[in-house]
């Protein structure tokens, strides 16, 4: 494995946000880059909607680690984001993740940063709309599926409790609300 640590060691600080407590080194290709100890990472940034499908850590978690602190390096302008989507997707690949969920975190990821719509290359454009447009298919299937199961639920238990309502009521003597002492 490219990754030097075996273990994550992390803190949470809050809900949702870590802090590494120890370096986490990954010999690329030729690069050696090193999360520094004290880097704070979310994991994988998947909206809360989609962590059905894509969790916010798993096997992935290094990787995720790792692409949050190229992306901050590309925000200082030491790095370029497209080769930090490009190393994410090649770590999981050496991390094992599967194929679909693969290509579809990075395709998230490059939607994510803007550039892969504005980005005047073509070719990276096409690819991701090839994976993005199959995966919100993927997922608003089920859940289209899902709103209209509710919507005849709801249907019908309106239905049973207008049938079963009486159209007379007996009338009962309401019990007082203070009870009397005797």
């Amino acid at each position: 494995m490219p990754f030097i640590n075996g273990n994550v060691k992390v803190e949470e600080l809050d809900h949702g946000t870590w802090k590494l407590l120890e370096k986490l080194p990954y010999q690329g290709q030729r690069d050696l880059f090193e999360v520094p100890a004290g880097f704070v990472t979310d994991f994988a940034s998947v909206p809360g909607l989609f962590t059905w499908l894509i969790p916010r850590y798993g096997r992935f978690t290094k990787a995720a680690i790792l692409h949050d602190y190229l992306c901050d390096q590309a925000k200082a302008g030491r790095f370029v984001r497209a080769q930090a989507d490009g190393i994410f997707r090649r770590v999981m690949r050496e991390l094992g993740i599967g194929f679909l969920r693969r290509w579809i975190m990075w395709a998230a990821v490059r939607l994510g940063s803007g550039r892969a719509v504005l980005q005047p290359n073509l070719w990276q454009f096409l690819l991701v709309l090839l994976i993005a447009a199959p995966t919100a298919a993927f997922i608003l299937t089920p859940t289209l599926v899902i709103l209209l199961a509710l919507a005849v639920f709801w249907i019908v238990e309106l239905l049973c409790f207008l049938a079963l309502q009486p159209i007379s009521r007996k009338r009962v003597n309401q019990p007082p609300l203070v009870p009397k002492l005797s």
